[in-house]
């Protein structure tokens, strides 16, 4: 008989205490591990570290922001719009419940992380591109604590698995399921891995949008793949070929291929000639 790995986690970090949860501090020790990785990089690039504290207020904020509100715009908009209170980490009925920002969407943190990484430029003028290499490294890591986060949450559970590790989420069934969350988990900690060492050879650090082009592709590819060993997370999802995670992976997959096949063309480009 295959034992299988129970898993029954209090979301909660102690349970007389509503207001820690094992979510929040995972998305807190991955912004902490993303700003030390973005810290070593500014120090080894030769870069004053102020500036690092307002661009990690700019990207924290705008992909909060942005994954709550993509998980409201692609998964459960009409829900929302009848109980617009639970946009915040709270509900009313029948009840007073904290709830924590229960349900933040990937792709809507990338798209809020951009769009606050636009305003950041503005105000500071810097390189967009530059910055945006290096926030992909640190991010993959502050997306490999987020799936964590879910494990511990119980949520965006695996599909049904006879496999050896695989996990039974008490709260939920009785049935052993991939661990996709951990598959996620892994593979983002990989990538980091990947991107900082790739980065730290300095053969493509003048490469403007190589590693935002390279993390996009491996990271949502990995998305896309790991999405077939997943349930659905809303019912809409059942009639679609492809679920909406991986529908909404396939352009950011196709961006990171432009922006990174257009870093080695513009540093293949002949010097101009007076």
């Amino acid at each position: 008989m295959i034992a299988h790995i129970y898993w029954d986690i209090d979301p909660r970090v102690f349970s007389n205490f509503e207001f820690l949860r094992w979510y929040g501090t995972c998305w807190l020790l991955g912004m902490v591990l993303g700003y030390k990785i973005m810290l070593m990089i500014y120090k080894r690039e030769g870069l004053e570290s102020i500036e690092l504290e307002s661009l990690a207020t700019y990207v924290m904020l705008g992909g909060i922001i942005g994954a709550r509100f993509g998980h409201i715009l692609f998964y459960d908009p009409i829900y929302y719009w009848n109980n617009p209170i639970e946009v915040l980490p709270f509900r009313l009925n029948p009840t007073f419940e904290f709830t924590g920002l229960a349900g933040l969407a990937s792709h809507g943190g990338i798209i809020g992380a951009l769009l606050a990484l636009y305003l950041y430029n503005r105000k500071y003028k810097k390189n967009y591109l530059w910055i945006l290499d290096r926030l992909t490294i640190a991010g993959a890591a502050l997306g490999g604590f987020i799936r964590l986060g879910n494990l511990m949450n119980s949520e965006i559970i695996g599909t049904p698995s006879d496999l050896p590790w695989a996990f039974i989420f008490v709260r939920v069934d009785q049935v052993p399921r991939h661990p996709s969350q951990l598959y996620e988990a892994l593979f983002y900690f990989l990538i980091c891995f990947v991107l900082y060492r790739l980065w730290k050879t300095g053969k493509y650090s003048t490469n403007n949008g190589f590693f935002f082009g390279l993390g996009m592709i491996l990271i949502f590819t990995q998305r896309f793949l790991v999405e077939f060993l997943k349930e659905n997370q809303v019912a809409f999802e059942e009639s679609l070929t492809l679920n909406m995670g991986q529908s909404l992976s396939i352009p950011l997959i196709l961006i990171g291929v432009f922006f990174m096949l257009r870093s080695i063309k513009n540093t293949q480009k002949p010097p101009q000639t007076a």
